[in-house]
């Protein structure tokens, strides 16, 4: 009887850390978190922004700017509500959504490129494990697409 059940405990255990474990990396290949963005050039790291989810839609904001020649600015080109306002600490990713789909991407949202006020329809796609996601910018067929680095 005893042995019995050790190895029904066994087997619990067992399978509490598979699931746990698989949680994790299911966790870590969610856009959710905080990322270096990295320039198209792919070498220059450009700021950090924090990627959270509220009721199922993300949002991403500027947490920190490496130049500091620019972590002051604000975005004097930007028309909606962000005109004017701080780039440190500003929303630039806005309603995106698991795509109902494809559940490895997120999409149906906008990013805003600060720089020059303009904004794109976006795609974040995790890749390498969650250790970096492809953010993809677009207008109709144009895109563009910046590998950014996940920090935490």
């Amino acid at each position: 009887m005893k042995k019995t059940t050790l190895a029904l405990v066994g087997k619990a255990v067992a399978a509490i850390t598979f699931v746990a474990i698989g949680g994790a990396a299911c966790a870590q290949m969610s856009p959710l978190g905080l990322w270096k963005t990295i320039d198209d050039d792919g070498k220059t790291e450009k700021s950090l922004v924090r990627i959270t989810e509220a009721d199922g839609v993300l949002t991403g904001k500027i947490e920190k700017i490496f130049d500091p020649a620019k972590a002051g600015n604000t975005c004097d080109k930007c028309s909606d509500d962000r005109k004017d306002q701080p780039v440190l600490g500003m929303t630039i990713i806005r309603n995106v959504k698991q795509d109902a789909d494809d559940k490895t991407i997120w999409t149906g949202g906008e990013i805003l490129d600060p720089n020059n006020g303009k904004t794109y329809r976006t795609r974040l796609k995790p890749v390498d494990d969650g250790k970096t996601m492809e953010m993809r910018g677009y207008v109709a067929f144009i895109y563009r697409t910046q590998v950014w680095q996940r920090v935490e």
